[in-house]
């Protein structure tokens, strides 16, 4: 046995997954692959990929499991990422830090903290690993800073072939352009290279708002703040806004009662107990819309990045999430709510909408436009297919892109009809992978043959 076939030999008893099911965050989406593998370096990777493709198996790569889609399912062979993990290089002048694919948010928000440095902008959880997040084009929010994809200086990316290929926009230029969203189709991510800054303030402004006064000053508020969000509740005319901003300091934090009230017993303890309940009794689901929307307080306070921008998610759920022209948004969201009463839906989840400024990576769902986000969801367990479907067709009448890691029902047809540099996306696919060793169902779906 070589020395290469005998550490990856060694990566796939480490799993210890041999056989067994793996399943996402939602539990809607489930798999049981042949063969599972936790490769430590990216030499181990390549060694597993080849060896699977000889062996006939289709390879996807899985990450924390909160995409809502089967985009990492195989039956073939699954790569896990808890052995590719940790800081590979921090570079102070040239503001970039390297990082291996499996590594959380989490880790990689303590450790830039902890050094004084900071990611630009940011979604709004912790758990995913840094390629899951970059391959389904994870979003925050922001007047003037993308999403995480936008932020990518460099990656390094196992190819169907074994090649570990380095992609900058100066290396492999087109293989870059197209892996900062890469869905998986275009090979395995070992490492990405973040551009980095000074660690900053933020103050974050949360405070209810009539949904009428936020559709009306949607483009001031957006304009008027670097970060501006809001979750409109179903059933009532209320919204909770919120506005982040850089601030000199002094730092401010949420007290530790205070934060605990809002973002564990509200935002999840009180809250997933209402979920349940109006899962149960789905009467009763426009009152307890009526309780939340005022339940949650005004509060203002000041902290660094991470802990601004993120929260916890303890309540689990299905999710639909568009992205429209900017210009679209609030007219879609008035057609939502219009058509959520008209089919008496019961929908206990807030709407949220965001913002993002127009990039140039071939699949992000910002690519080539001001955009504005709209995600639906639904309490897990909780008949779903009515709502999404009817959401659906609201978000695509405005040529809306879905979100890759969250539910629709989209295919290449109309995928290519919405993203101008579709085509670019798929022939760097084609000329990377042209035997499929990284297709599943899902890329079929959605980027055709």
């Amino acid at each position: 046995m070589t020395t290469a076939t005998t550490r990856a030999s060694s990566a796939w008893r480490s799993s210890g997954r041999r056989n067994g099911e793996w399943r996402n965050w939602a539990g809607n989406v489930t798999a049981r692959p042949v063969r599972t593998v936790a490769p430590a370096t990216a030499e181990e990777l390549a060694d597993a990929v080849v060896r699977a493709a000889s062996d006939g198996l289709r390879v996807k790569a899985a990450g924390s499991g909160h995409s809502f889609t089967a985009a990492a399912a195989t039956d073939g062979l699954l790569i896990r990422p808890e052995r590719l993990t940790g800081i590979r290089s921090l570079d102070r002048a040239a503001g970039t830090v390297t990082v291996a694919a499996g590594t959380t948010l989490r880790h990689l928000n303590r450790t830039l903290s902890a050094h004084g440095l900071s990611l630009t902008n940011m979604g709004d959880i912790m758990e995913q690993t840094v390629s899951g997040a970059v391959s389904t084009g994870t979003h925050g929010t922001g007047r003037d800073s993308g999403a995480i994809a936008a932020q990518i200086r460099g990656l390094e990316l196992v190819t169907a072939d074994g090649a570990v290929l380095t992609c900058s926009a100066q290396q492999n230029a087109d293989v870059f352009a197209a892996a900062r969203v890469g869905l998986g189709a275009l090979g395995v991510i070992t490492a990405i290279t973040f551009a980095v800054e000074p660690e900053f303030l933020l103050r974050a402004r949360e405070e209810p708002m009539p949904l009428d006064r936020v559709t009306t000053e949607f483009d001031q508020l957006v304009a008027e703040n670097e970060h501006f969000e809001f979750y409109w509740f179903p059933h009532t005319a209320s919204c909770t806004t919120k506005r982040n901003n850089r601030s000199p300091g002094p730092a401010a934090p949420a007290g530790r009662f205070g934060g605990w009230v809002e973002d564990e017993l509200l935002s999840n303890g009180v809250f997933g107990a209402a979920c349940a309940l109006g899962r149960a009794v789905p009467a009763a689901v426009p009152g307890i819309a009526a309780l939340a929307a005022r339940a949650l307080s005004a509060r203002t306070y000041t902290d660094v990045p991470y802990k601004v921008f993120t929260s916890p998610r303890r309540v689990r759920f299905l999710e639909m999430e568009y992205a429209l022209p900017r210009a679209a948004a609030m007219a879609a969201l008035q057609e939502l709510r219009k058509m959520i009463e008209r089919k008496r839906l019961r929908v206990g989840f807030p709407v949220e909408v965001r913002t993002a400024p127009e990039d140039d990576v071939p699949l992000s769902t910002a690519s080539g436009r001001d955009t504005a986000y709209l995600a639906v969801h639904m309490y897990r367990g909780t008949p779903h297919r009515a709502y999404f479907t009817a959401a659906e067709q609201i978000m695509t009448a405005h040529g809306g892109r879905p979100h890759w890691g969250k539910l629709h029902s989209r295919d290449a047809a109309y995928l290519a009809g919405v993203y101008p540099r579709f085509g670019e996306f798929t022939a760097v696919r084609d000329r990377l992978d042209p035997h499929r060793v990284f297709g599943n169902d899902y890329l079929r779906r959605v980027l055709g043959e």
